[in-house]
């Protein structure tokens, strides 16, 4: 199901939800800056917020995801500065719709893709990053745990790795090798199991698709957990992909509200495709998500939930 909103020509990649004292935000990739939208409901219209950051000769702002911690908000995201090529950043704002700045660039390589999370063990920031020291090269899932906010340790574990044809991002394969992407991590616990969840793929190709892998653990240390990404007895088996009424379905987000998990994603229709190639109209869609034993299932719906 689409979200609804109040100027219906813009578009939604990488939608990121937070809810704050019962307002629901809604965080996207975009050039200028990262744009919000704020919802008194996850399924009423949502209305655009504008750009939030306020960081200084930065554009191409990718993915973010935003975290409260204590009276201050933190924004996780990647953008094109001096410093390089979409490395990630973080800021800080009073409120969720910031204006976030103070910005501090955390790794200086390619990082995208932010999820920062607390545990009882402290945090811990998932994101990707490339590899190209593997057999199948390309960008990875990783976790790093932070001294503060703004400090990681800087010892980052590998967590998923490509193993699928379904997982090249085919505009970097080449006769000279292939390209693969995992990225797009989002990670929760319910009851005794963790999923990490994320995209992989190329989001203009037919086989871009949201996975999960699992654990069942009470460790809270993050960087000691082993997932394993759940197949169809080792065989491919997206849990989110194109259907009859979407295709690009990926790069999502979850929350948790009233006992009901759902996942905020982006997608394409099928007539927003053209003749030319690729026209940017990711929209943020969302769907029920049922979660228990280490299984998750999506409850996709053309229309309404």
């Amino acid at each position: 199901m689409k979200l609804r909103f109040n100027e219906e020509k813009r578009s939604q990649p990488d939608p990121f939800i937070f809810e704050d004292n019962g307002i629901f935000y809604l965080y996207v990739t975009a050039d200028p800056g990262v744009e919000a939208y704020t919802c008194d409901s996850l399924t009423g219209i949502w209305t655009y917020r504008g750009v939030v950051t306020a960081f200084a000769d930065a554009h191409t702002f990718w993915a973010p995801s935003v975290i409260r911690l204590e009276d201050k908000y933190y924004m996780y995201v990647s953008c094109i500065t001096a410093a390089g090529f979409q490395f990630m950043h973080v800021a800080s704002a009073d409120s969720p719709l910031g204006p976030f700045k103070n910005e501090k660039c955390l790794y200086p390589r390619f990082s995208i893709d932010s999820h920062m999370v607390r545990t009882e063990a402290g945090l811990f920031l998932w994101y990707a990053e490339d590899n190209t020291r593997c057999e199948l090269k390309g960008t990875r899932v990783f976790v790093d745990r932070f001294i503060d906010p703004y400090t990681p340790e800087y010892d980052p574990k590998e967590v998923l790795l490509p193993e699928f044809e379904e997982e090249k991002y085919t505009p970097h394969c080449t006769p000279k090798g292939n390209w693969y992407t995992l990225e797009g991590p989002f990670w929760f616990k319910e009851g005794e199991w963790q999923y990490l969840m994320y995209s992989a793929g190329c989001y203009q190709d037919d086989t871009y698709h949201i996975g999960y892998a699992v654990a069942k653990s009470e460790e809270q240390d993050l960087k000691k957990v082993d997932f394993v990404k759940v197949t169809d007895h080792g065989k491919f088996a997206p849990l989110i992909i194109k259907n009859d009424f979407e295709e690009g379905t990926g790069h999502h987000s979850v929350i948790k509200h009233r006992g009901q998990y759902y996942a905020i994603y982006h997608g394409r229709e099928y007539e927003n495709s053209t003749a030319e190639g690729y026209v940017e109209r990711r929209t943020a869609r969302i769907c029920r998500l049922t979660v228990g034993d280490g299984v998750i299932t999506a409850e996709r719906y053309e229309s309404h939930l």
